[in-house]
């Protein structure tokens, strides 16, 4: 045989090396070929190319072991019985930055199923090796090490702590001043994992100054790293009055609050945790929320949420409420104002919102407008009836700043009638309207009203919507308390929009 012939016989071996290990990695992605695998004796054969004399072939045959020990508890347990562990520890050390992710996949695939499988990780050397990879040059072996570091801690204190022993906290909070986002993400999860466990164990990761640099990621806007810096932040305040104080002080109110209307819905729930866990702890850290407006925020947030992502937020309205009567007190005072704003802006009776241009405080008066330039443009009888009964004349009394939403409602409204009619109106007292007069709507009683009458027309009686009913039923009700008490105005000066 020629060399030719000979050296052909090693080509077409490690072609076929390169080929099976690229199948098995291809068929380990398809969750129906993974039994099959196994029964084939798969890791076995794997086992030995972790070692093979050509890089690629060592790279694929470790990313076909990591998504097979991703799969199940079984097959990672397989991984751990076959001896691979120490081969993927020593190669982990030694090899090119791409068997260095692919070796670190395979310890995170393994240890994320069980603390015991995690503790065969750390039995086998693994986490100083991990950590070692936090320093790489490469931002992607420093975001698979994190990985597998926040896996192996996640199950307990005992593992938790051995990652900290083994120097990862420091170089975990160097990951999150990294540029790269994933990177970000990877190492603030690391670090909500190791918090969690403990007080000692979050005082460690407060210790390196995590707080500062978790807190100024909260208006990043990439929103799965506000998902995971809320939630490190929610597990360091958790543990004690002092750990809250200390995220408190990192000044994340009222920036925390923002995240409350973010379009991720896991966004919310973590910053509703956040909230939650600093407020359960004392009236003080309550109180501060409420003077932030923390608890209308998190009211409003319920309202726009579904399923068990409002439960974070009910909590917090419990821990806040549960401490004092004014803390009880103002919850209730917020889930109200939201009640009447949503009262007013679905409320179409016009008669029964017009009281309120009379005696409602700037909040409320600027939704009460708003609903009615919204309704009259559309309704002409519900325009002749706003002349007669005089709140035309009372929108025009009206200081709006000029720019303002509340300006625009009522150039809106203006806008619907002559300018003569807005600018001037033959107005008459209402004590000179003869009894016999009849004028719809509430009772005449401002000064300077304008008589049915006097305009020539009298509008007929609107028909009661019955989809409307119940806010028609509640205008009336505070329409009753408008011309008879006087204690509306305390009501709405309590509620203070």
């Amino acid at each position: 045989m020629s060399q030719r012939q000979v050296l052909q016989v090693f080509e077409q071996y490690q072609k076929a090396r390169i080929q099976f290990v690229q199948m098995v990695a291809e068929l380990a992605t398809r969750p129906q070929n993974i039994e099959t695998l196994q029964n084939a004796g798969v890791m076995s054969l794997l086992r030995p190319l972790l070692l093979d004399v050509v890089p690629t072939i060592q790279q694929t045959a470790a990313l076909a072991l990591g998504r097979l020990a991703n799969y199940n508890g079984d097959l990672a347990e397989a991984v751990v019985k076959g001896d691979i562990l120490p081969q993927l520890v020593y190669s982990l050390a030694e090899q090119n930055r791409f068997y260095k992710k692919a070796a670190a996949f395979v310890l995170r695939a393994v240890g994320k199923h069980s603390p015991q499988l995690a503790q065969a990780i750390v039995d086998c050397g693994a986490l100083d090796t991990l950590v070692i990879c936090l320093e790489d040059f490469d931002p992607g072996v420093k975001e698979a090490a994190a990985w597998a570091l926040g896996y192996i801690a996640r199950h307990n204190a005992e593992l938790s702590q051995a990652v900290v022993d083994a120097g990862a906290v420091p170089l975990l909070v160097l990951c999150i001043q990294e540029p790269e986002i994933a990177l970000k993400r990877i190492a603030a999860s690391a670090l909500s994992d190791i918090s969690k466990h403990s007080p000692e164990l979050a005082q460690t990761v407060v210790d390196v100054g995590a707080i500062a640099h978790l807190a100024q990621m909260i208006l990043n806007p990439d929103s799965k790293l506000k998902r995971q810096v809320l939630s490190a932040l929610s597990q360091i305040a958790k543990h004690s009055v002092d750990l809250a104080e200390m995220v408190v002080e990192a000044e994340i109110f009222p920036v925390v609050l923002t995240c409350l209307k973010d379009k991720d819905d896991y966004v919310k729930k973590n910053a509703s945790t956040l909230i939650r866990e600093i407020a359960k702890h004392t009236p003080e850290l309550s109180q501060l929320i409420v003077n932030t407006g923390g608890v209308a925020a998190v009211t409003d947030c319920i309202g726009s949420c579904k399923g068990n992502i409002r439960l974070p937020g009910i909590m917090m309205l419990g821990y806040v409420a549960a401490h004092s009567e004014n803390l009880a007190m103002a919850v209730i005072v917020s889930k109200s104002k939201k009640a009447i704003k949503s009262i007013l802006q679905k409320c179409t009776y016009l008669p029964a919102l017009e009281p309120f241009l009379y005696d409602a405080p700037p909040n409320i008066l600027k939704h009460v407008v708003g609903q009615f330039s919204k309704v009259l443009p559309h309704d002409s009888k519900a325009r002749r009836l706003f002349v007669t009964s005089g709140g035309l004349k009372k929108v025009q009394e009206i200081k709006a700043g000029p720019g303002s939403l509340l300006q625009e409602y009522i150039n809106s409204i203006n806008s619907c009638y002559p300018e003569e009619i807005v600018s001037d109106l033959p107005w008459r007292p209402a004590e000179e309207v003869n009894d016999n007069q009849t004028a719809l709507g509430p009772p005449c009683s401002q000064p300077g009203q304008l008589s049915a009458f006097h305009l020539g027309f009298f509008p007929p009686t609107p028909q009661k919507e019955p989809t409307h009913l119940i806010l028609v039923f509640s205008g009336f009700i505070c329409h009753h308390f408008l011309t008879g008490h006087n204690f509306v105005a305390s009501f709405f000066f309590f509620f203070n929009f």
